[in-house]
C-alpha cells in the first residue's frame, strides 16, 4: 500500500475520531469532571491523538521521499499535534459557493478565506479550553470560567491584549505564546487574500495595465506557432522543387512563356524564334558553323 491509498482509507474515521476528541475534550474542561468521567474523556481524547500520531508516522514511512514528503506536508503535521484542526476539512462546501469566480485566483482566494476563518475559530476553541483547564484551580488565577477563557483568546489572538485577564501558570502561558503565533499567522494569510481581492476589483476595467505572466506569454507563443506558414524555397511557392526558380522572373512569370508583343517596339533583340532555333550555328545543330 502507498502513502495515497493510505490517506484516502483513513480520511473518513480521522475526521470522526477528531470530533470525537473534540467534544470529550469539551467535556472534560467545561464541565469540570472528576473521577470516572474524567477517566472515560482524558481516555477517548488520548486514543484519538495516538491514531493522529500513528496516522502521520505511517505516512511518512510510506512515502518514498521522506524528506520531501515532510516538507510539502507540513499541514499534515500540523494536524497531528492538534487534531481538531482536521475539522476545517469539513469546510470545503463552502469553497464553492454559487456565484463566486471560477478562475484560478478566485477559488484560491475563496480557499485560504474559508480555511483560515475555520482555522482560528477553532484555535481560539481549543486555546479557551487549554488555558482554563490550566488555570481554572490555580492560586491566584482570574480566567476560572469558560466565557473568560474565551475573551482572553479573543484579544491574545488578535495581539490587541488589554491586560484585564492574565495566566498566572507556566502551561497557560505557554497556551498564549501559541495563540499569538499562530494568530498572527492566520492574520497575514486573511489580511493578503483581502488585499489581493482589492486588487483585482481595482484592476478590473484596468487589465491593459496588467503585466503579463509567463503562463500567457507562452500560450500567445504557441498560437503564433501554430499560425505561421512554413517558409518556402526563395521565389518559388511553397513545396516547389528547389531550381524552380531559376526559370522565374519577379513576377512569378516564366521568361520563355512572354510573347514577342511584349518586346517593345525598335528592340534589337531579335524574334524568339530566332534567338532559340539554332542560335549557335546557321545548320541548327549545336557546333559553330555546323
Amino acid at each position: 500500500m502507498d502513502e495515497r491509498t493510505w490517506h484516502k482509507r483513513t480520511q473518513t474515521p480521522l475526521i470522526i475520531a477528531s470530533l470525537a476528541y473534540l467534544v470529550a475534550y469539551s467535556w472534560r474542561v467545561i464541565g469540570d469532571l472528576q473521577g470516572a468521567a474524567w477517566t472515560i474523556a482524558t481516555v477517548v481524547v488520548l486514543v484519538t491523538w495516538a491514531m493522529f500520531i500513528a496516522d502521520y508516522l505511517v505516512r511518512l514511512s510510506l512515502a518514498d521521499n521522506k524528506r520531501l514528503w515532510f516538507r510539502r506536508h507540513l499541514p499534515a503535521l500540523a494536524f497531528a499535534l492538534v487534531p481538531v484542526l482536521r475539522l476545517v476539512r469539513l469546510l470545503r462546501f463552502l469553497t464553492h459557493i454559487p456565484g463566486m469566480k471560477t478562475t484560478a485566483g478566485g477559488v484560491l482566494r475563496t480557499q485560504i478565506l474559508v480555511y483560515g476563518v475555520g482555522a482560528s475559530l477553532i484555535l481560539i476553541y481549543i486555546a479557551s479550553l487549554a488555558v482554563l483547564e490550566a488555570e481554572r484551580h490555580a492560586p491566584g488565577a482570574n480566567i476560572t470560567t469558560f466565557d473568560i477563557a474565551i475573551w482572553w483568546s479573543c484579544v491574545t489572538v488578535t495581539t490587541t491584549g488589554y491586560g484585564d485577564y492574565t495566566p498566572v501558570t507556566g502551561s497557560g502561558r505557554w497556551v498564549g505564546v501559541g495563540l499569538m503565533f499562530g494568530g498572527v499567522a492566520l492574520a497575514g494569510v486573511i489580511t493578503a487574500t483581502l488585499a489581493s481581492w482589492v486588487l483585482e476589483r481595482a484592476a478590473r476595467d484596468h487589465d491593459d495595465e496588467e503585466p503579463a505572466t509567463r503562463a500567457q506569454l507562452r500560450a500567445l507563443i504557441e498560437r503564433i506557432d501554430a499560425l505561421a506558414l512554413p517558409a518556402g524555397p526563395v521565389g518559388g511557392a511553397p513545396g516547389a522543387p528547389p531550381g524552380d526558380d531559376v526559370s522565374r522572373d519577379i513576377g512569378g512569370q516564366d521568361p520563355l512563356a512572354r510573347s514577342d508583343a511584349d518586346e517593345s517596339p525598335g528592340s534589337p533583340r531579335a524574334p524568339r524564334s530566332e534567338r532559340h532555333a539554332g542560335g549557335l550555328g546557321d545548320g541548327g545543330d549545336d557546333r559553330p558553323g555546323g
